[in-house]
């Protein structure tokens, strides 16, 4: 028997979490499909759990609009659901004159974007703020914050469920095109169940290309290049040096080696940047080496052996090595002419940021 159904989301990271909630929530049927065996436990569970502010992203760009709103909205359901969250603050940080444009630079972008308060601060301004710290100038983001993103989600799930939502994890899929929606046929052997959906939404992160090429229909040129870039993560051993987020000013290859904290306080510093041809999570010891030179152009008193190899995660990128930042990709049918189909391409950082503001969007698209 085939059992209908109106909107499939394929992925239960926090993007896909949020689309089940928005769409569940305005009375639409939901059924989500995950490969793994609990929501989260990929992009979404291996990251710096940072509010973002916006002020990284081009001006007008979609990162930037849906960075913005996201955080707002974030802030918003954190503090109706009693969601672990602080506004901590963040300084971006010139460790020589030769950086201080690039401060400027970031400073003109936060007022296009509408990012809020950034304040320009001298050197002793902002050691005066964090007394470990080592700068020649700073910018004062205000708005930048942390979340527990394993409680996000959960609280996402849940609302989600109580709203009629169904999630189904590890099981494997097949996905057929018809001209009435989409054929699907979940589970292995003989429990299998076939569905009939009106509605796809691929939320699939790492693995969006290749659920969009099971598409029948869907060009091959409208499927962008997926690179992997893999970012680890070190673990600070003592008391937390900074009371805010402390990075250094952005370069070709990223953000730099920032300091963070998570919910409880406790320091970590990262993420490098490696490009990889598998997706796998291992953190290499001796990257220490060249974590260290990068945390005390900032941080002069970090002592050896304070930093400790912690997590890695892996980010879906548009872009490959040396490439200008790619933007996100969402596509519909007046992107693809492919009806009911809703792709989601290179949701990286600010993905987590931007969560409720893409279901927002989704939901729009989506009818």
């Amino acid at each position: 028997m085939v059992q209908q159904v109106e909107c499939v989301v394929v992925g239960a990271g926090v993007v896909g979490l949020a689309i089940a909630r928005a769409l569940a929530s305005a009375k639409r049927e939901v059924l989500v499909l995950e490969a793994d065996s609990a929501v989260g436990t990929g992009i979404s569970s291996r990251n710096s759990e940072v509010v973002h502010a916006g002020l990284y992203y081009a001006k007008n760009s979609a990162k930037a609009i849906q960075c913005v709103r996201g955080r707002r909205l974030l802030y918003v359901y954190c503090a109706e659901r009693n969601i672990p969250h602080k506004v901590t603050g963040k300084l971006i940080v010139a460790t020589t004159e030769a950086e201080v444009p690039v401060l400027h630079d970031l400073h003109a972008r936060a007022v296009a974007n509408g990012v809020g308060t950034v304040q320009f601060l001298s050197g002793p301004e902002a050691v005066r703020m964090e007394p470990a710290l080592r700068c020649v100038a700073a910018l004062h983001v205000q708005v930048t914050g942390i979340v527990d993103t394993q409680a996000l989600m959960r609280t996402l799930q849940a609302d989600a469920e109580a709203a009629g939502a169904t999630f189904v994890m590890r099981t494997p899929f097949r996905l057929a095109h018809a001209a009435s929606g989409f054929d699907i046929e979940a589970g292995v052997g003989t429990d299998v169940t076939r569905f009939k959906s009106r509605f796809l939404i691929n939320a699939a992160g790492l693995n969006a290309q290749s659920v969009a090429s099971r598409v029948s229909r869907m060009q091959e040129a409208l499927i962008p290049k997926r690179y992997l870039s893999k970012g680890s993560y070190f673990t600070f051993a003592g008391k937390a040096p900074f009371s805010r987020l402390i990075y250094p000013v952005p370069d070709a290859a990223g953000l730099g080696i920032h300091y963070t904290m998570d919910i409880q306080g406790r320091g970590r510093f990262g993420p490098d940047q490696e490009w990889v041809q598998d997706a796998e999570y291992t953190v290499r010891p001796d990257k220490v080496a060249v974590f260290q030179t990068a945390v005390r152009r900032y941080y002069p008193d970090l002592e050896d052996g304070a930093l400790q190899p912690g997590y890695a995660g892996i980010r879906p990128s548009l872009q490959g090595p040396g490439a200008p930042q790619a933007d996100f990709v969402i596509q519909d049918y007046a992107k693809h002419g492919i009806r009911g189909l809703v792709n989601l391409f290179g949701i990286d950082s600010p993905g987590l940021t931007s969560a409720l503001a893409l279901a927002g969007e989704v939901l729009v698209l989506a009818k």
